[in-house]
């Protein structure tokens, strides 16, 4: 993480566990001002103990992202008590694992309700005050599953792909509008969050990420970096870059792929008991972390955000080394 202290105001949401956790701790470790949103008052009061340790300030805000007017709510109460919000990270969802044909209505609603309108509201609340200063940053936290569909997670990826679509209109009005306010968008790779053990599964056995696996921290780190230097889009992860680019280039052929190996790459070895209770109509007592199940399996470090996040440094490595090739090559000519 970043050792640099920043007198900065965020908002996050799905605070209380998993990615949101991860990466309102890390603006805590930064000394900001952090609120911290989730159905788990348990929870966030844990984060909140966490980042006042690393030296920031937190602020517990317990709702439903559901529910507009309580977000709209929050965003005031964060702006009443710190003046402003400079980086708003949307991040709040439940999911269903489940073949289509099983769903319920209720369950695709529910989902959409959280994970897309979760979004939409959390970004209008932050637009309200970042639009009066003319100045903050949006942060949406994605997937490679944005762009490429897997089965068993229709409701998850649908509202993930509705994010993008959401997101690209308001950054062209941000355009259009001449304003400064930021917009990006984060697209993970697999992590190893709790939200396995507390999704909907009607699967035999326990889901699990789709390896390679990646630590929450990883995740953190990067929307630091995009905190810092904004940027459109950024993919995580080599296999977040490949399912994303496979979809633009073979979509068809990822289909067939998926169809064989996407029911038993979701799940483990594991039989799934049986009653197992799930977050997705409310909210479960108790303070999950970070982590998952899957620290094991779980990468620490993305190279491929390591070269982002240095590559002004490697080019200019690069550009030293071949002008010390260049003048060798004079010298001795």
């Amino acid at each position: 993480m970043s050792g640099k202290t920043l007198d900065r105001v965020v908002v996050v949401t799905g605070a209380s566990a998993g990615v949101g956790r991860a990466v309102a701790r890390a603006f805590g470790q930064q000394g900001a001002k952090v609120g911290l949103i989730a159905r788990t008052e348990e929870a966030l009061r844990d984060a909140a103990g966490e980042i006042e340790r690393a030296g920031g300030q937190a602020m517990v805000l317990p709702l439903d992202v559901a529910d507009p007017g309580a977000v709209n709510a929050a965003a005031d109460q964060v702006v009443a008590r710190f003046g402003r919000i400079d980086v708003w990270v949307n991040d709040a969802m439940v999911s269903v694992f489940s073949p289509v044909k099983e769903m319920k209505p209720e369950e695709y609603r529910r989902v959409t309700e959280v994970d897309y309108l979760g979004y939409v509201h959390g970004t209008q609340a932050a637009l309200r005050h970042m639009l009066r200063r003319d100045r903050g940053h949006i942060i949406q936290i994605g997937s490679a599953l944005v762009y490429r569909s897997i089965p068993l997670q229709s409701a998850y990826c649908a509202s993930k792909a509705a994010i993008r679509g959401f997101t690209d209109s308001l950054r062209c009005e941000l355009y259009h509008d001449h304003s400064r306010v930021k917009l990006s968008m984060v697209q993970l790779p697999a992590v190893n969050t709790p939200q396995f053990d507390v999704v909907r599964s009607r699967l035999p056995n326990r889901p699990q990420p789709v390896p390679p696996i990646f630590q929450p921290e990883v995740v953190a780190r990067a929307v630091l970096y995009v905190a810092d230097h904004p940027v459109r889009e950024l993919w995580l992860g080599l296999s977040a870059v490949r399912a994303i680019l496979g979809q633009m280039l073979i979509p068809g052929l990822l289909d067939r792929y998926l169809g064989r190996t996407g029911y038993t790459s979701q799940q483990t070895s594991e039989r799934e008991p049986p009653g197992r209770a799930d977050d997705v109509d409310r909210a479960l007592r108790g303070d999950r972390g970070s982590h998952g199940d899957f620290d094991t399996r779980s990468q620490g470090r993305s190279a491929e955000l390591w070269l982002r996040m240095h590559r002004r440094w490697i080019a200019g490595a690069a550009a030293a080394a071949a002008a010390g090739v260049l003048g060798y090559r004079a010298l001795t000519a």
